[in-house]
């Protein structure tokens, strides 16, 4: 793929003009430099971050050739994420150099570590069709890729992308988002993590959002919540810069129907069809009008044909399959087909054959094959051709500052019902949270902060159960008898909404005192093991 015209080809080494040299700042700056495999020309990487994250501080590279620290022409600003990168295109080779980033924050000077790379003369691809380096190394000859998130960064461990292209891996999906909030701040450290490194290690790089579904039945309640969570995702793309020429599509990882849990982890409730068709198509139908990329659907064939009605309106996104145990490496194979009949839904096509582009063939990857911090690795076929997957990263999508997700935005909360009676009941209060354009809140969770003159001496555990984004019902167990005051608080750990409160009194009456039931003895019984990996594919 051809680099743009604002770098072109210039000798890294020709470009240093004297710098003054200034202490380091508090602000810690971090440096990758790689040769990054290119179809026509020897491409330079170099990306890092900036800690605390902070957007818009200009970075610029220096080099040092000859003993003396010295600024190149090349520079960039930092995203939301406080992620940077930089593309150049080399024409002077085979010779040692380093190189440090610098960055000034409120006028103090901030170093990153010197790194040191000899660029290569020669392309390490040469090819006239950039679709050439996308090459179809994995089973069946097809496009090769993975799919990662916090499980392979066991102990905060790094990705080796070098190892992964050089073992025939051509892209990488990375989770981006979840629904959760602390699953969801995990995403985003890792994202951070692995993007940049990904791509310039020749990779292409796409994302994905884990969704939990609201525990609402109506449909504009549905609607509302898939709006707000597709505007997390917008963030978060917001916040990385938005898509590149090196980018996937965002896909929506959509495998779980449960919307209430008991007190044992089993489920309570699941969406209807409706519901789940509904939420999906809203969803997807948000990203695509605002990014321009029509994004993709992640699930397996039984979930798409027994909790989602077909809809000529998810036909239209492109399907990533999983499906396991069926060994990829035959040509002839591919998943979504029954042993009898068909699966029914909306990617079935006339032969009872699944529509997908991209097939997860095992969660038991080889995981130190392909740099990967310990032993499973979720792996990817494509099922195009190389000019198919380079379709997929066309039109790029650059934020504007309104697309930036906002710092401290002023929430309005209403407390819509409450319930307080005997100790031997749960003390609870419905609460809805909204941004100033009366949309729910996108993050964030709610607690009750007792006064201090009437606090209970033993505190209560609490418990906050979401229905829907902005929705939650705050349950509070073992409060004393007596009459309390206090605030029930909207807090947002991510700092995108400000906190907001209000005022609650409520009296607790002395209840029964159930009699303890005697607990039988059970003898421990060993439960076998399980191999997750049976039958699976290990690649």
């Amino acid at each position: 793929m051809k680099i743009s015209a604002a770098i072109t080809a210039i000798a890294l080494t020709l470009l240093l003009v004297d710098v003054p040299q200034v202490q380091a700042a508090a602000s810690s700056l971090t440096l990758s430099v790689r040769q990054t495999p290119s179809a026509t020309d020897s491409v330079v990487t170099f990306y890092g971050t900036i800690k605390p994250a902070r957007s818009g501080l200009s970075v610029k590279i220096q080099g040092n050739a000859s003993g003396t620290w010295k600024s190149t022409r090349f520079t960039t600003k930092t995203t939301k994420a406080g992620t940077w990168k930089i593309v150049a295109v080399a024409t002077s080779f085979d010779t040692p150099i380093k190189y440090r980033a610098q960055i000034s924050v409120a006028g103090k000077i901030t170093n990153s570590p010197t790194r040191t790379i000899t660029i290569k003369k020669l392309p390490e691809i040469s090819a006239i069709d950039a679709s050439l380096i996308v090459e179809s190394f994995g089973p069946g000859s097809r496009i090769h890729g993975a799919d990662v998130s916090r499980w392979q960064h066991p102990n905060d461990k790094q990705i080796d992308f070098s190892v992964a292209y050089a073992s025939g891996l051509r892209f990488v999906m990375i989770k981006a988002s979840d629904t959760r909030d602390e699953a969801d701040a995990l995403a985003l450290k890792y994202l951070i993590m692995d993007h940049a490194a990904a791509q310039a290690a020749g990779l292409y790089t796409g994302f994905y959002h884990y969704t939990i579904l609201p525990d609402v039945s109506d449909s504009a309640g549905i609607v509302r919540d898939a709006t707000a969570q597709a505007q997390k995702v917008l963030w978060r793309l917001a916040a990385i810069g938005g898509y590149t020429e090196k980018d996937l599509p965002y896909a929506l990882d959509l495998e779980n129907k449960c919307v209430r849990l008991s007190s044992s982890g089993a489920c309570q409730k699941y969406a209807t069809r409706a519901a789940v068709t509904l939420w999906a198509e809203t969803f997807l139908g948000i990203l695509k009008e605002k990014t321009g990329r029509t994004p993709i659907i992640y699930s397996y064939s039984s979930f798409l044909e027994s909790s989602m009605n077909k809809s000529a309106k998810l036909s239209q996104y492109p399907l990533w399959l999983a499906q396991y145990a069926i060994d990829p490496f035959n040509p002839i194979n591919q998943p979504g087909i029954k042993a009898g009949g068909c699966y029914v839904h909306s990617w079935t096509g006339a032969n009872c054959d699944s529509q997908w582009i991209i097939w997860q063939y095992t969660s038991c990857g080889i995981a130190p094959k392909y740099g990967v911090p310990g032993t499973r690795l979720d792996l990817n076929i494509f099922r195009g051709s190389a000019s198919d997957f380079l379709n997929l990263s066309k039109d790029s999508w650059a934020p504007e500052l309104v697309d930036l997700m906002p710092n401290n935005e002023p929430t309005q909360m209403v407390i819509n019902a409450q319930s307080a009676s005997t100790t031997n009941k749960l003390v609870t209060f419905k609460t809805s949270v909204t941004r100033p354009d009366s949309t729910p809140v996108v993050t964030g969770a709610v607690k009750l902060v007792f006064d201090a003159a009437t606090a209970p001496k033993i505190r209560p555990v609490q418990t906050v159960l979401r229905a829907t984004s902005g929705e939650w019902t705050l349950a509070i167990k073992g409060v004393p008898a007596g009459t309390y005051t206090g605030n029930v608080v909207y807090t947002d750990v991510s700092k995108t909404h400000a906190q907001s409160s209000q005022p609650v009194t409520f009296t607790v009456a002395q209840g029964s005192t159930p009699s303890p039931r005697p607990v039988p003895t059970k003898k421990p019984t060993k439960k076998p093991s399980v191999d997750g990996c049976a039958n699976q594919i290990k690649n």
